[in-house]
């Protein structure tokens, strides 16, 4: 039963990754479509658990915010090439397109299904709806966009998911509207080139895959499990390394794309879109030293059940703090 269950999210799994190739390499938009409505119904089956309820209410809303974004993708596609030819309707129709790709990456002010299914999710697929979920909706919206539009969003992405994450408990809600900033910045750097998105991507999504594995190794979902839990050093400073690298603080990883994109905004003279940039970072830099320095301080006694899950995973801890503290190293060479 066991490897029929394995077999089965292998093959959806190879299902999603080839859907992503279909809708971006796809000539047509009704050939995007079908790929997104591929990815769809391959990513479902992934977080569905018929053992756990939350699971199954999680993947019936996702499904259904994905299917309204998708139909009115659909809708607007046959506006544009088939039925209102003649009819000067570019702006609204390259508007309401964006829109709805926005929609299916989680983006505010469409991000409210985000954080609720964000803490239905097991670590693994929180990862996959971070990251891979989000490349064939930005390749798209980067086909055809309306600027002023996606500028607003910008915006809206950057104080949302900063203000948004001030309040929150759960890490998997903190890390949602983290993504939610991170989308802000990804969107301005895919308006200004594909290869700096690719850059931006790959490096949030490292620095992601570090926090998420960190936190699955440990079984860690709500903040005071940083407090309870008497973490060693190494494991602690891994922590702050990559929150602060997240956070897009100097001389961390994290801090390279975001600084490219601060610096073209200063060269063509976006000093209010420069000076929310700026802000919205600081924001989220905060509380993620107001964790770091509780999770420091704070210092109870281990449970054993923690002590036996740490000595089981020590292995990979170490492995993630190495790779956490090698990418500062490098980083900092980098700006020297």
């Amino acid at each position: 039963m066991l490897t029929n269950n394995n077999s089965n999210k292998m093959f959806f799994l190879f299902i999603l990754f080839f859907s992503t190739l279909i809708s971006i390499s796809s000539n047509s938009w009704f050939g995007c479509w079908i790929g997104l409505e591929i990815n769809l119904l391959s990513f479902i089956p992934l977080i569905s658990n018929s053992k756990n309820l939350l699971s199954v209410e999680t993947s019936l809303k996702y499904f259904l915010t994905q299917s309204l974004a998708s139909i009115n993708f659909l809708f607007m596609i046959l506006i544009k090439f088939s039925l209102l030819k003649n009819f000067n309707m570019n702006n609204i129709i390259s508007i309401m397109m964006n829109s709805s790709l926005l929609m299916k990456m989680g983006s505010a002010p469409f991000h409210f299904w985000f954080p609720n299914i964000v803490e239905g999710l097991s670590w693994m697929n929180n990862f996959m709806l971070m990251t891979w979920q989000k490349i064939s909706p930005m390749i798209l919206l980067s086909y055809y966009f309306n600027k002023n539009f996606l500028i607003f969003m910008i915006i809206m992405n950057l104080i949302i998911g900063s203000l948004g994450g001030l309040n929150q408990t759960s890490l998997r809600k903190l890390l949602a509207f983290s993504s939610i900033n991170n989308l802000g910045w990804m969107i301005f750097s895919i308006m200004i080139s594909e290869n700096l998105w690719l850059f931006y991507f790959l490096i949030y999504s490292m620095m992601i895959f570090m926090m998420i594995s960190l936190f699955f190794l440990m079984n860690m979902y709500f903040m005071n499990q940083l407090f309870i839990n008497n973490m060693n050093f190494f494991i602690k400073l891994n922590l702050l390394i990559n929150f602060l690298s997240l956070g897009g603080l100097p001389p961390f990883m994290g801090f390279m794309p975001k600084w490219i994109i601060i610096n073209f905004l200063l060269i063509n003279k976006f000093y209010f879109l420069t000076f929310i940039f700026m802000m919205t970072s600081l924001i989220i830099i905060y509380y993620y030293i107001r964790i770091i320095y509780s999770s420091f301080m704070f210092n109870y006694f281990k449970m054993k059940w923690v002590n036996l899950l740490m000595k089981n995973n020590m292995s990979l801890i170490n492995l993630s703090s190495f790779i956490s503290i090698s990418s500062m190293i490098l980083s900092t060479f980098i700006f020297m």
